[in-house]
């Protein structure tokens, strides 16, 4: 698309702007063909703006002086990329640095579902304020993510129908009510076997979710789970790891696992409601942490062979790490309304077996559900291809509302027994364990805002006084009120 436009501009705002992922700025004396590298690399990401006439350092030269040159420039989009770019451009009237009237010549890039190459069949996508090329797994993964090409329906070289578990297509097909048997739908649907002059071969889908060993095809095809003490990723001597397991197998069964063995991660928070009834209530809602790892194991750009799924499970966060870039048309600007799947056969048994719930409404009831909890609303960011997911337990803010209401709330909840010769630390250590189900003495320090050795010193004269007792294992357990007056549950 090409039209000249008449609307007024900021020139100050153009020539001050910082150069970045959706905007730049080029003198007029750019050459086409490194224009075209700029303008592709836009359209193969975000899109964004181009100000033709403005020097790096932010001097508007103006573009008059060099008209041929600059038709030559109007030809980019159409010319210098494969396929034309849709855009729109803009001369803006301007003075120049000499004080002399001119104009600044502005290209509008729209983001493409297909990938753009230049005249020297070079593909590039804007990272920040540089244009990134990308060698031949990287241009491929970006074919894949726009959905030109579905890497689960890629041929697997050297597979054959020997390496389907059929007990696991069958009961998929008892499950959606096939009535033929498992051999003729692999035959018949999805393309999960595709014929060639030297036999039957599978295609990526077929072996993710029903190989008998997917990860001898895909080997990074799987789900690492890291629980950590504290709030941040420590390493070396200080590493902070408490839990590490990584899943495997075909997809239903690893995400039933992974899910499972999350659930076992997420701690609970138990506190005195109306009532006087204790309630007890998860970190995060299900849904939410749920969704961020299914949607990861659904939509991951499983053509990257280096890395895996990784959630990372912090005391005051939770994260999951996928592979790839957002497919399509999701950006993170849209990222809550838009929905696009890059493994739309995977997504679908998925969906079949009750993981992947509502088709497009996920991440929009994620931002729901984490609201009506009072939790923050949830994190995204891209980096080169990486998606990063996180939400948050808040619990950085426990400390102060708790500490704030303690003096005022602590002898309504308990006995003069109970309190009597407790110092302010204790009583503040007994209502965080009583506040959290399964606390631990790391994330009682932290809390309380001092080491661990000094809480552990506090705790260990509540359990020589018979308050408090430990639960589990040294790295795992938890702490727990046993005074008989206020039982833990």
């Amino acid at each position: 698309m090409f039209r000249y436009m008449a609307k007024e501009n900021n020139i100050k705002t153009l020539s001050t702007a910082t150069e970045g992922q959706t905007f730049d700025r080029k003198s007029a004396r750019v050459d086409a063909k490194g224009l075209a590298v700029v303008l592709s690399a836009m359209a193969n990401a975000d899109g964004g703006t181009v100000a033709i006439g403005i020097e790096d350092d932010g001097t508007v030269t103006g573009i008059d002086r060099h008209l041929q040159h600059i038709n030559d420039l109007l030809r980019v989009p159409i010319d210098y990329c494969n396929p034309s770019l849709d855009f729109d451009v803009e001369h803006i009237e301007c003075l120049n640095d000499k004080g002399e009237n001119d104009h600044i010549l502005v290209f509008r890039i729209e983001p493409s579902t297909k990938v753009h190459s230049t005249t020297a069949d070079e593909v590039y996508i804007r990272i920040g304020d540089k244009s990134h090329r990308l060698n031949f797994e990287e241009r491929m993964q970006l074919i894949y993510s726009k959905g030109s090409r579905y890497y689960e329906d890629e041929l697997v070289a050297d597979s054959s129908i020997d390496d389907i578990d059929i007990d696991s297509v069958t009961d998929y097909c008892q499950m959606i009510g096939y009535g033929r048997d498992a051999l003729t739908y692999l035959r018949e649907n999805k393309g999960f076997i595709i014929k060639r002059p030297n036999g039957e071969h599978l295609s990526g889908a077929a072996l993710l979710l029903f190989g008998k060993a997917p990860q001898q095809w895909f080997q990074r095809a799987r789900v690492r789970v890291i629980r950590y003490e504290g709030s941040t990723e420590l390493t070396g001597a200080n590493m902070n790891v408490v839990k590490d397991e990584t899943f495997v197998g075909r997809i239903i069964d690893m995400t039933r696992n992974v899910l499972a063995f999350i659930k076992t991660q997420i701690d609970e928070h138990t506190f005195l409601g109306e009532g006087a009834v204790f309630k007890t209530v998860p970190e995060y809602p299900e849904f939410c942490w749920t969704e961020l790892v299914v949607n990861a194991i659904a939509h991951r750009d499983y053509s990257i062979l280096g890395t895996d799924i990784q959630v990372k499970i912090f005391s005051d966060h939770f994260t999951v790490e996928s592979p790839g870039i957002l497919p399509g048309r999701v950006k993170l600007g849209n990222i809550r309304h838009t929905h696009f799947s890059r493994n739309p056969k995977i997504a679908q048994v998925l969906h079949e077996y009750g993981f992947v719930r509502e088709f497009g409404e996920g991440i929009d009831r994620i931002f729901s559900e984490m609201n009506a909890a009072k939790l923050p609303a949830p994190e995204f960011k891209q980096t080169d291809f990486m998606l990063r997911a996180t939400i948050r337990n808040k619990a950085q803010d426990f400390t102060k509302d708790f500490t704030k209401d303690f003096t005022k709330d602590f002898t309504k909840d308990f006995t003069k027994d109970f309190t009597k010769g407790l110092t302010p630390r204790q009583k503040q250590i007994i209502e965080a364990i009583l506040q959290n189900g399964r606390i631990t003495t790391a994330q009682i320090a932290a809390l309380t805002s001092v080491t661990r050795q000094t809480i552990q010193k506090d705790i260990n004269e509540l359990v020589s006084m018979g308050l408090v007792r430990h639960e589990g294992g040294r790295k795992e357990g938890y702490w727990i009120v046993v005074d008989k007056n206020h039982p833990t549950p």
